[in-house]
C-alpha cells in the first residue's frame, strides 16, 4: 500500500486549494530514473507530461503522430509515447501524452494506472491510498 499527499497551491483567483499529488518515476534514455510529482487526475484518460520533461526522458518527435486532447482548459497537441512508469515497487507500461507545450501540468491519468491499483481519495485527511491489485 502506498500513501500520497495533497499539495497546497493557489488557484487562478489566489485562493488556496489542496490538490492530490503522486510520487512516480520515469526511466531516462540512460536508464536512470527521474521522479515526477503529477496531479492524480481521475478525469484524465492518459498520463501527461510537459514538453521539456519528455525531452529529458529522451522522447523524440521523429515520425510521431500528434493527437489533440482536451479538458477543462481547452485542447493541446500531444505525441502519445509508450513509457515505463514506476509507482512504489511496481513498474507499469503506460501510454504517456507528451505535450508539445510547457503550459500544462503533469497529470497521472487513468489508463494503465487505475487498472493496476485500487485508489482511495481521502480528501479530509489529505491523503491518497494506492493499493496494488493482484
Amino acid at each position: 500500500m502506498l500513501k500520497f499527499g495533497y499539495k497546497k497551491e493557489l488557484d487562478r483567483n489566489g485562493i488556496s486549494v489542496w490538490r492530490p499529488i503522486a510520487d512516480i518515476w520515469f526511466p531516462t534514455s540512460t536508464n536512470d530514473w527521474i521522479e515526477l510529482h503529477p496531479y492524480i487526475d481521475s478525469g484524465a484518460d492518459i498520463t501527461l507530461v510537459p514538453y521539456s520533461f519528455g525531452k529529458l526522458l529522451g522522447f523524440k518527435k521523429i515520425f510521431a503522430p500528434r493527437e489533440r486532447i482536451g479538458g477543462i482548459g481547452g485542447h493541446i497537441s500531444v505525441i502519445p509515447v509508450k513509457s515505463k512508469i514506476k509507482i512504489g515497487g511496481q513498474i507499469l507500461n503506460a501510454t504517456v501524452g507528451w505535450a508539445q507545450s510547457e503550459d500544462v501540468p503533469a497529470l497521472l491519468g487513468r489508463q494503465e494506472i487505475f487498472d493496476s491499483f485500487e485508489i482511495i481519495f481521502r480528501q479530509k485527511q489529505k491523503e491518497i491510498i494506492f493499493k496494488e491489485l493482484a
